[in-house]
């Protein structure tokens, strides 16, 4: 049986005949969806913006353009801030709930913001940074967590990648603002404190949404999360859904008393779970996508062009085609699979980013013109990277881990990507200069090999599958055999 909307209804999903639950059939979730993705495009608009604040950063503070430790350091300050804020956001979304986590997020966001926007030396736009580090952080934990909560099966995968559209199209909206600023006074003050205003918009919206159904029938209310639940499926499957969810809350009461980090590496099946999603988000930083994210208008300017305000309109094609990307990841992740979507879209990264190597490697040995090679290297990557391995890591980490353990988990492997993020930012300059920009890329191209290796042998299939069943999947892998580790080598592609 498929499923569609009940004609006449608000959204309801109906159990029919020969229908199908589409990516916009219920208008309630994608309502959910988006406002619940503003976390989603803070995080994207913060990582976008400070590549091109960067550029007048320097040049109003004297000891900033003196210094690559100090520009690193404004930089990575944020991804600081998030490794603090993915770390703690777990535990506050699995004790106060995701709507909660997502406010909090909101405010502190906000004045981090505003702090950025006057800070009068550079000590303070660092400690500005640390702020809005700390909201992206929490938010990058929640706002996935909450749309899978909230979502069907069978669309799950396209609802959360929509959380990644609003990463990019974050991005993107941050060269806009760049290029918008570069002749008004106080240029990069006003790029940085506009991103309060989403973070205010997204707090007043939240005050009028509901709980994620699931914590909600776990912790507080289970009238409350079938008063939600009824406004997205029809009465047979809403009755099928909580069925499961029951089923399997009651089991994991059964098996645990409480809740321990520790639980996640000695629980068999929580742990491949955990080095899946983890896996995943590690490789995301290390194969470079926030390397041409943060530092793409300095790349074109190494690439030989050397104008301000032309390294940022030639960064706003690479943001474009992000946001385009993840669009047609949207609609691929629930088609193809996320295995098959990550491994299609590693194979064009490394590929991408050995033509980025090659471009660098003849330009630093004389050969004029290939500041061109290098952007249309650059716009290759993401082009490959959007649809796949920006969406992929997010979504399989807001599926693959049980009720109890889907904060923590979610928590500890964002926390994993913002670490990762932050050796990446960190080091990207000072390894440039010491062994060349095309050595750097083709190193990262070699992780990239190392990232198919890893989803072909740790990254099972989800799509389509309830959490239920994907709880199944990890248990049939951990203890379905005498040999677990020979489970994890098996093919479960859909």
């Amino acid at each position: 049986m498929t499923i569609d909307l009940v004609p006449g209804s608000s959204g309801v999903i109906d159990g029919g005949v020969d229908k199908k639950i589409t990516y916009f059939s219920n208008k309630y979730v994608l309502g959910l969806t988006v406002i619940a993705g503003i976390g989603g495009l803070l995080f994207g608009y913060d990582t976008g913006v400070i590549s091109g604040a960067l550029l007048y950063i320097r040049d109003d503070f004297e000891a900033v353009n003196q210094s690559s430790v100090l520009q690193e350091t404004i930089v990575s300050m944020a991804l600081l801030g998030a490794i603090i804020g993915a770390a703690t956001g777990g535990w506050i979304n699995d004790t106060h709930g995701r709507k909660t986590a997502t406010l909090i997020a909101d405010v502190i966001f906000a004045l981090g913001s505003f702090v950025m926007a006057f800070a009068p030396n550079p000590y303070i736009l660092i400690f500005g940074r640390l702020l809005v580090g700390l909201g992206v952080g929490i938010a990058s934990v929640t706002a996935p967590m909450y749309i899978a909560e909230a979502s069907p099966s069978e669309i799950r995968g396209g609802l959360v990648s929509t959380n990644v559209l609003m990463i990019t199209g974050g991005q993107f909206l941050s060269y806009l603002v760049n290029l918008g600023f570069t002749q008004v006074r106080g240029t990069w003050r006003w790029m940085l404190g506009i991103a309060a205003i989403p973070a205010i918009l997204q707090f007043f919206l939240m005050l009028l949404l509901p709980e994620s159904p699931r914590w909600l029938y776990k912790n507080r209310s289970s009238s409350e999360a079938i008063a939600m639940l009824s406004k997205i499926y029809d009465p047979v499957r809403l009755e099928d859904e909580l069925h499961q969810l029951s089923v399997a809350l009651d089991e994991e009461r059964r098996n645990r008393n409480s809740v321990k980090y520790g639980d996640v590496f000695r629980i068999k099946e929580i742990r491949l779970a955990f080095v899946a999603g983890a896996g995943l988000q590690a490789f995301q930083q290390f194969t470079g996508i926030n390397t041409v994210m943060y530092y793409s208008p300095t790349i074109v300017q190494m690439a030989g062009f050397g104008s301000n305000q032309l390294a940022l309109q030639l960064s706003l094609i690479v943001a474009l085609m992000n946001a385009a990307g993840t669009v047609v990841g949207i609609y691929l992740i629930d088609h193809v699979g996320r295995r098959k979507l990550a491994l299609s879209s590693l194979t064009g990264v490394i590929l991408s980013l050995i033509l980025l190597a090659f471009a660098f490697f003849l330009e630093s040995s004389g050969h004029s013109d290939m500041g061109w090679v290098a952007v249309l290297g650059l716009v290759l990557y993401i082009s490959s990277f959007a649809p796949g391995m920006g969406p992929v890591p997010w979504t399989v980490n807001s599926e693959i881990y049980s009720e109890s353990y889907r904060g923590i988990c979610g928590g500890m492997s964002a926390t994993v990507n913002w670490v990762s993020n932050l050796i990446v930012a960190q080091s990207f300059l000072s390894i440039a200069d010491a062994v060349g920009t095309g050595m750097t890329f083709l190193i990262l191209a070699g992780i990239a090999v190392v990232a198919v290796a890893f989803v072909v042998v740790f990254v099972p299939e989800t799509k389509g599958l309830t959490f239920e069943e994907v709880e199944k999947l990890w248990r049939e892998r951990a203890w379905g055999s005498e040999n677990g580790a020979e489970l994890l080598l098996e093919d479960d592609d859909a």
